[in-house]
């Protein structure tokens, strides 16, 4: 199998659709001898946050010189994003070679396996046969009947933050959701919260009350962000002073201090990580589309993958810090499925003028549709049939005016943005 028939072959299953369930991929991993029996996980679930935190974490670990895999949903420019070993994507030849010895096994099954359960097998073989130390794993969705939550005994289950997303499958009240991501709290076994809904910390905490798991917060007035530019973050948590973050956004400083907690929880399990490791993984880490700068000046460019309503937030907050009393344009696309009259309602306030496009997915927004909630506020938007149109458009405007452009609404967006800003010679 070449790595094209391997990537052919797991996308093939993506008409199966998203089935929560624990039986399938129960029955692939026995199938393949449980591969993930014996690892060492750090479980990860939320709404948002999870991906800058598994990086953030990832990057330390490798940092105090662990071997450490580290899985996460969706990828941003190529499928092999997904499965990392200290920071380098799996190598075709290898993503390859596991996708063919799993085959077999998957079609064999009366139910077949849905994308998202084979992709974990094949990871779980992965890091399995890499030998890896450790692994930072990141739920897909939810969290109780999620494929990755067939591990046993993490060293520590991590949930980010709780909103509204996904409801179909999820509920459609915090404590529900809180409730499904809730279900990676294993007896015993010590589980971070991350977020501030005190609704969802009182579920989550109940959950690992009857688990008999050690229950920590984050103490969040130990932290102090003492500057904050587009060149990255300064800031003291715990006693660690002038810690520097190369992440952007006003909300990865409060991911650090999660990050930072988890790290202080691993250290009280036995991990060795020396603060040399905590400084040198928070000031290398790099996570796509996660307010990423992808230009300098003229105009200043950044991209954002908030997509639901509280990374939306999360997006305005850091608008409003690094372009304090001033307006922005945007670039942007979002999907049918998430609420998008919320994530409008909570955009308009800081878009001057808005360049509104269709991602290329099935569950996109049509852009007109898009354009029109934004005129309903008052904002003045177009919409464009193609990226690279919305681009020169946007950046033309923004030079006239002398405005930075930030680009967001869905992570599905991203690739093709940044290759329409390469074609223009805009990344700098």
């Amino acid at each position: 199998m070449t790595y094209s028939e391997a990537l052919a072959y797991i996308h093939s299953t993506d008409w199966r659709g998203s089935r929560p369930g624990l039986s399938r991929i129960r029955e692939l991993c026995r199938r393949l001898g449980n591969p993930q029996s014996g690892m060492r996980f750090v479980h990860v679930a939320g709404t948002n946050g999870k991906g800058s935190f598994c990086r953030m974490l990832s990057g330390i670990l490798a940092a105090a010189g662990y071997r450490v895999g580290l899985f996460t949903s969706p990828y941003v420019l190529r499928f092999n994003e997904r499965m990392m070993i200290n920071n380098r994507e799996i190598p075709d030849a290898d993503l390859a070679r596991e996708t063919e010895e799993v085959r077999p096994f998957a079609d064999s099954m009366e139910e077949l396996p849905s994308e998202f359960e084979l992709i974990s097998a094949v990871a779980f073989r992965y890091f399995k046969h890499q030998n890896c130390d450790l692994v930072v794993l990141e739920c897909g969705m939810g969290g109780r009947l999620d494929s990755t939550n067939i591990i046993e005994n993490p060293l520590l289950s991590v949930i980010t933050g709780i909103d509204f997303d996904h409801t179909a499958y999820l509920g459609n009240t915090i404590e529900a959701i809180a409730t499904e991501k809730g279900g990676i709290i294993k007896t015993g076994r010590p589980c971070l919260w991350g977020g501030e809904n005190e609704a969802a910390q009182n579920t989550l905490a109940e959950i690992a009350k009857s688990n008999h798991a050690p229950f920590f917060t984050v103490d969040r007035t130990s932290l102090a962000v003492k500057a904050m530019t587009l060149d990255g973050t300064v800031f003291d948590f715990a006693g660690l002073q002038n810690l520097r973050l190369s992440l952007l956004g006003s909300y990865q400083p409060r991911n650090a201090a999660a990050v930072l907690s988890a790290v202080s929880i691993l250290q009280n399990e036995g991990l060795s990580i020396p603060e040399s490791a905590i400084r040198r993984g928070l000031e290398e880490a790099v996570w796509h589309a996660r307010f990423e700068r992808l230009r300098k000046v003229d105009p200043v460019i950044l991209y954002d993958g908030g997509h639901n309503p509280q990374g939306v937030r999360a997006a305005v907050e850091a608008i409003e810090t690094y372009f304090p009393g001033q307006k922005v344009n945007l670039l942007s696309g979002v999907m049918a499925d998430k609420d998008c009259k919320t994530i409008v309602e909570a955009l308009f306030p800081v878009a001057a003028k808005v360049f509104a496009v269709t991602p290329k997915n099935p569950r996109a927004l049509g852009a007109d549709e898009y354009a029109a909630l934004f005129a309903s506020n008052g904002v003045l938007a177009t919409a464009f049939a193609e990226v690279p149109d919305a681009l020169g458009a946007a950046v033309e405007d923004c030079r006239k005016n002398s405005r930075p452009l930030i680009c967001l609404g869905s992570l599905y967006l991203y690739s093709e943005l940044r290759a329409a800003a390469e074609a223009f010679s805009l990344l700098s």
